[in-house]
């Protein structure tokens, strides 16, 4: 099995990303950004009059990450249906795992507070909202580090962009490389924005959920789906999708 090529090409970006992740904890977890994150979530909550919260609040809803999963396994099945192949529906399972078994995890072992916990339950002094490890505090309570909106975001719109282009020629139609690279890129940035601008996560949240997210991305379009092997051969049901003409 050949991996599909990604840009940038090779595994420097990746290593790039990732250490871009463990610096970036480690230097949360020593006590250093704490005053850029402030002042981002400062200026947020003075600029932020009705009209731009509830626009930015309809806008975050394209990172939710059950909409973007239901969308994206609907999209494997009928690509899968489409082509008589079992391989459409491998993006979108792996994509769940590799989600589910480092986004939550990563929460939960960080254990961070949202801006907003000095304001609503818990209630913390806002000095407190900072810091990772708040191994005190309920679960519910400290899950802001890294974004899972923004990281669903990326790899969900990667997974659903990934399927429609063969999808579209399933129906004899063309979908243009720009509307992909669209469907990639803004969707996440837009997530990202209203994210942090909402008070929902500080802006380092939003940055690992960024660099979190792009790695998981480049790991899903680097495997080669059209040539993995199915248990069992499943006869016909085993075409390939990605190359599909």
């Amino acid at each position: 099995m050949r991996l599909r090529p990604v840009r940038p090409a090779g595994w420097w970006f990746d290593a790039l990303l990732l250490v871009g992740l463990v610096g970036l904890t480690i230097a949360l977890a020593s006590g250093h950004l704490f005053g850029l994150d402030r002042a981002v979530a400062d200026w947020a909550d003075g600029n932020r009059p009705t009209v731009a919260y509830w626009v930015a609040r309809v806008l975050n809803l394209l990172g939710q990450g059950t909409p973007l999963t239901l969308i994206a396994a609907g999209l494997g099945v009928l690509l899968a249906v489409r082509l008589r192949s079992v391989r459409p529906v491998l993006p979108p399972v792996v994509a769940f795992v590799l989600t589910y078994l480092t986004i939550g995890p990563l929460k939960v072992w960080t254990a961070r507070a949202a801006p907003s916990a000095s304001v609503k339950e818990p209630f913390l002094p806002p000095e407190q909202t900072l810091p990772l490890f708040h191994d005190d505090l309920p679960v519910r309570f400290a899950q802001s580090y890294p974004s899972g909106h923004v990281a669903n975001a990326i790899v969900w719109y990667g997974v659903i962009a990934l399927l429609l282009a063969p999808l579209a020629r399933t129906f004899g139609r063309q979908l243009p490389a720009r509307l992909v690279t669209v469907i990639r890129i803004v969707p996440p940035l837009v997530v990202l924005t209203t994210t942090t601008y909402l008070g929902w996560h500080w802006l380092t949240d939003s940055i690992a959920g960024l660099l979190l997210g792009l790695l998981l991305d480049r790991l899903l379009h680097r495997a080669p789906w059209d040539d993995v092997p199915l248990p069992g051969r499943p006869g016909a049901w085993d075409r390939p999708f990605t190359s599909y003409p």
